[in-house]
This record gives structure tokens, sequence and C-alpha cells, in this order.
């Protein structure tokens, strides 16, 4: 039996994903490391005091940052879907949204370039708003 799923579920479900893979990455980096520094692990209950090297926590970071901005996109993306918003240009939006994340989260886990990252963040910023304005003026 064949399913179609709706147009703006895909994006959100390769953001999900994308997360989880980070969330593997942030562990195979934080654990070696919090090994290496001889750390108890009751001293990462607090993972800013913690003495590990930048690259690790650039990935630590990002994950956290895939827990702020990205909770709109899903509000977004969903209530798009079920105010029957789920048109080619949202689509468009939705993608254009989860492809700028993930180069956010390339950038900022490998080189950390703050200000390339921020243009990418920016970029991927207008497109949720565009989303977000166009569903809206749609619904109100």
């Amino acid at each position: 039996m064949e399913t179609t799923a709706p147009a703006l579920v895909p994006p959100i479900l390769a953001l999900v994903l994308w997360t989880l893979v980070i969330w593997i990455w942030m562990y195979a980096t934080r654990i070696p490391a919090i090994q290496r520094a001889n750390l108890d692990a009751q001293e990462a209950a607090r993972t800013r005091t913690l003495n590990l090297p930048p690259e690790v926590m650039w990935v630590s970071d990002n994950y956290n940052h895939l827990m702020e901005q990205p909770t709109i996109f899903y509000a977004t993306a969903l209530a798009a879907q079920i105010a029957g918003q789920g048109d080619p240009t949202n689509v468009g939006l939705a993608w254009t949204y989860v492809v700028l994340r993930v180069v956010h989260s390339l950038i900022q886990c490998t080189v950390n370039l703050v200000m390339v990252r921020f243009t990418v963040f920016t970029l991927s910023t207008i497109a949720l708003a565009v989303m977000a304005i166009r569903t809206a003026l749609a619904v109100f």
C-alpha cells in the first residue's frame, strides 16, 4: 500500500533526522573528550564549565541551536500543512530552511566561521519568516 506524505512532512522529518545525526555526533565527540580529560561524568552536568576542546563544544552548541529556532519551523510547517498551505512555494521555503540549517550545522561543527555561519543563519531565518508570513496571510 503506497501512501503519499503531506507536502511539508518530508522537510520536517529531514530536520528531525538531521538533529539526531548531530546528537550522535555530539556524544561521539564529547564522551571521548571527557574520558581524555579524566573528568567524572557528574562534572558534565554543567557543560559550560567543562574544559573541553572548542571543536567538541561547537557540536554541542549546534545541537542546542537545533532545539531553538527550528521549533518555530516545526510549528510553522505544521500550521501551513494543516491550513492547506503546503503549496510548492511553502514546500520550497521549507526545504530551503532545512538545507540552510544543515549547512549551518556543518559550518559550526567543523570550522565555525562565525560570519559565514551568521550569513547562512540569516538566510534560513528569511526563508522561515516568508513561510510564516505567507501562511499567516492565508489564515488570517
